[in-house]
């Protein structure tokens, strides 16, 4: 007798004795059963055990019975013993109680979250308070080792311990030594004659050892990965037309210490196919031709299925637009192997048209529904469409009030014709609320409080109220819109505003003087199209602005003498001349026949009145409000201070924002900035002394332009980071340190910044490389390109709890001796 054939003879043995023994091992005749007694019970009700036990009262009970009714419970799990006896006719159920879990207690896993590993064993029924099986432990010793191994880590040890406790309970404590995932040393392409092994692994997630291994872990074997890499090697020959391309075999081979991992992948890479004949066959709906002109191949070249794939998708796409949910397209190939060639029928199957029965949100505690409904592009009652679908969901990221919004078009049970959608959404923090101290280089001490909320009581209005003090400012504004102040989108809001800068601090980067500012302003945006709109807004400032003749900038009051009309000094005092204060102000001198002079102070003061007229027009397509990976951002935007101002001028501002996905991993933005002013009208005809980009005053005189205290400024972390707020421009300068920055006239700015976006968990946070560049110049006949400040460095983003954070690390590339370096900078803003 063979091995084989004992080894099925002894497990079938085994069976029958366990199967045998339980009825064996009950010594009474068949009775009928006049009453049914369990005894043994702790935590189980009885009439648990009466639901599972196929005897009832007055049943003929024998030894098959009897058999029958021990496997019945026993297969319930509950119980690690079962005995039936006789009392007279009443039947005795003894058990035992398999005890209950306590407590699961996990150590030593890092690899994979403590929350998921018990969410797994919940699954197979090991969760506290639920009956213990020791084959069950056994399964999940079996399966944590496999999701191990799926990762690379082969040296894992799960050790279980189960320990007894009263009242017939258990804790269980699963020890895990994870040890090192084992790494691949070496991934061999065997058969390749065509394309060499760089090529061919370049977009694998396995990889041998490189300088990005500890953050990619691309080194880490795993064999979902693999499987992952051999299906790209697949795609990459079929989409260069290698129809009979095969991975024949692979190898992968592990180090005797289970460190190092060897994989190799025999591969036959056939001829090349070219297409012979392409079509378009099926209920179509549309017009042929209109589908024909979506086919990418043509006839005569090489076959790509990546391309057929694409076809196939605009296919869908199209009719999805039209109300045909669940097409089809088939690609139905026709292979000419003794001519290496293809044909392609794309068969269409587009299904019943589909209606949207009812549009439902969820998810959305605080915002209405009338918020998230007005931004949908898909309705009720219309045939769906895909197209606005996708549109829908990109408004609703765009919003800012969510942190997901999850689409799904479930049909409508019984109803092939009908689709619901249904939207949910996870909320986030809408609203910002900062109250507290800080202290920053360039603004010193720092109180704040701010309140601004993007979702008002869940109306999608914006309200915003804020104070701040710091050493130089103090700065009060209010403002509320409603995005929908129309059905068609069109918003309306207003503001109100007064601050007052004090700029004789040295640390703030600006010129010294006082500009107190009073405003109030009316805007609305008006909706174009999906992504265009333009703005309108009117308004009215005061601006007082305090000067003194000790610390300001000459430049800057002779602009003010030149434009307005000089200012009487203040404060008007008399000299103490002799030295009595009780001596008559009017005649304070050993000389009483004479009267003393007025003697003058420093400062002077400037009211400006103007009346603002904004307009603007933007393109924003980008695909989220809060880290967009995709989209456009134009916005061209024009200030008008009108005729009949105190002073006339205007000022006219690009801002252009790219996002492009490189990889899942990599992303790109590019921003630009370009902003010019001057001025016009009576403004314009007045004189102003000319100064040079070092503050120097020169015998010339210009048409005065833009006021300086309109200036841009460049520098800081809202712009070019690794330099001081408003540091970067034409400066001028007291003594042989001191400086004031001016501002200027003309605008340039950008940045080039490469970011990761699932370097982390969490959605709101993003790490990025970056290089900005800018300057400001007192017009734009004086810029050169050598002049522009460059800097490079790394930033954290992060959408706490507690609001945005963004820290940077910069280091200044190109500089001149007077600018004022500050490579660590950070912003900081609080939610609610």
């Amino acid at each position: 007798m063979t091995r084989p054939i004992v080894r099925r003879c002894l497990l079938s043995l085994a069976l029958a004795a366990a199967l045998a023994g339980p009825a064996q091992a009950q010594n009474f005749d068949a009775f009928q059963v006049a009453d049914i007694r369990v005894e043994g019970l702790q935590r189980i009700a009885p009439g648990t055990v009466f639901t599972y036990l196929p005897v009832e009262r007055g049943d003929q009970i024998d030894r098959r019975k009897t058999a029958e009714a021990i496997r019945a419970l026993f297969r319930t799990g509950f119980f690690s013993d079962v005995r039936l006896e006789r009392q007279g006719d009443i039947l005795v159920v003894v058990v035992t109680e398999r005890p209950a879990i306590n407590t699961i207690t996990l150590t030593g896993n890092k690899d994979i979250q403590t929350e998921d590993l018990l969410n797994g064993l919940r699954g197979i029924g090991l969760s506290e308070g639920e009956t213990f099986n020791p084959l069950n432990l056994d399964r999940v010793t079996q399966e944590l080792l496999r999701q191990y191994n799926n990762r690379g880590k082969y040296n894992v040890s799960i050790v279980p311990t189960v320990s007894n406790l009263d009242r017939n309970r258990v804790d269980i404590s699963i020890v895990i030594a994870e040890g090192k995932a084992s790494r691949i040393r070496d991934i061999n392409i065997v058969g390749n004659e065509t394309f060499g092994e760089d090529v061919l692994r370049r977009n694998w997630e396995s990889g041998t050892s490189n300088w990005l291994s500890w953050y990619r872990r691309d080194d880490q074997y795993s064999r979902e990965k693999l499987s992952g890499d051999l299906e790209k090697l697949t795609n990459f020959y079929l989409d260069r037309g290698y129809v009979d391309f095969n991975v024949e075999s692979t190898q992968v081979a592990i180090s005797p210490d289970k460190r190092d991992i060897f994989v190799t992948a025999n591969v036959a890479e056939g001829p090349v196919y070219t297409v012979s004949s392409v079509k378009v066959s099926g209920e179509t709906i549309l017009p042929q031709e209109e589908l024909e002109r979506l086919i990418i191949l043509k006839e005569g070249d090489t076959f790509s299925r990546g391309l057929v794939e694409l076809t196939s998708d605009a296919i869908i796409a199209t009719l999805g637009n039209v109300g045909y949910a669940f097409a089809q397209v088939n690609p139905v190939p026709e292979i000419d192997r003794d001519n290496r060639t293809i044909g392609l029928n794309f068969f269409v199957d587009p299904g019943p048209r589909v209606q949207v029965r009812r549009i439902e949100f969820s998810g959305n505690t605080t915002t209405a529904d009338e918020v998230l409904r007005r931004e949908m592009r898909q309705f009720e009652g219309s045939w769906f469409s895909q197209a606005a679908i996708d549109r829908s969901k990109i408004r609703l990221q765009r919003l800012g009030f969510f942190d997901t919004v999850d689409v799904e078009t479930p049909p409508v049970p019984g109803q092939p014709d009908m689709v619901d959608v249904k939207i949910t959404v996870k909320e986030r923090n809408s609203g910002q609320f900062t109250f507290g101290l800080g202290y920053q280089q360039s603004y010193g001490l720092i109180t704040t409080l701010q309140l601004v909320q993007n979702n008002f009581v869940g109306t999608g209005n914006r309200f915003a109220l804020s104070l701040q003090h710091n050493s130089y400012s103090e700065q009060f504004a209010l403002s509320f819109t409603d995005p929908y102040f129309t059905d068609d989108g069109i918003s309306l809001g207003f503001s109100i505003a007064h601050s007052d800068f004090d700029y004789s601090d040295r640390d703030a980067n600006l010129a010294n003087f006082n500009n107190a500012v009073s405003s109030a302003e009316f805007f609305s945006l008006i909706p174009l199209t999906e992504t265009d709109a333009i703005s309108v807004s009117l308004g009215i400032d005061r601006n007082q602005i305090t000067t003194d003749d000790f610390n300001t900038p000459p430049m800057l009051i002779d602009y003010l003498v030149d434009s307005l009309g000089d200012r009487a000094r203040y404060p008007q005092y008399h000299v103490d001349n002799d030295g009595n204060p009780q001596t008559d102000p009017s005649n304070d001198d050993d000389d009483p026949s004479t009267t003393d002079p007025l003697t003058l102070g420093p400062y002077r003061k400037w009211n400006i009145n103007a009346w603002r007229l904004q307009l603007g027009w933007q393109r924003d397509s980008r695909n989220d409000f809060l880290m967009p990976t995709r989209g456009l951002y134009h916005r061209i935007g024009a200030e008008i201070v009108l005729p009949g101002s105190d002073l006339e001028y205007y000022r006219i501002n690009y801002n252009f924002e790219h996002y492009w996905l490189i990889r899942s991993w990599l992303g790109l933005r590019t921003a630009a900035e370009i902003g010019y002013g001057d001025s016009y009208g009576d403004t314009r005809k007045q004189q102003c002394r000319v100064y040079d980009e070092l503050g120097e005053l020169t015998t010339e005189f210009e048409n005065c332009g833009l006021p300086f205290f309109r200036n841009y400024y460049v520098g800081g972390p809202n712009s070019v980071r690794g330099f001081e707020a408003n540091s970067i421009g034409p400066i001028y300068t007291f003594g042989d340190s001191y400086q004031q920055a001016l501002g200027g006239s003309f605008k340039t700015a950008g940045s080039f910044e490469l970011y990761f976006p699932t370097l982390f968990d969490n959605r709101g946070t993003r790490l990025s490389a970056f290089f900005d560049w800018g300057n400001v110049y007192r017009g734009p006949d004086v810029w050169e390109a050598k002049t522009l400040r460059l800097s490079a460095g790394i930033s954290l983003t992060w959408q706490s709890p507690m609001g945005p954070i963004a820290i940077s690390y910069a280091a200044p590339l190109q500089y001149e001796r007077h600018d004022q370096i500050e490579r660590l900078q950070f912003t900081f803003g609080g939610s609610f």
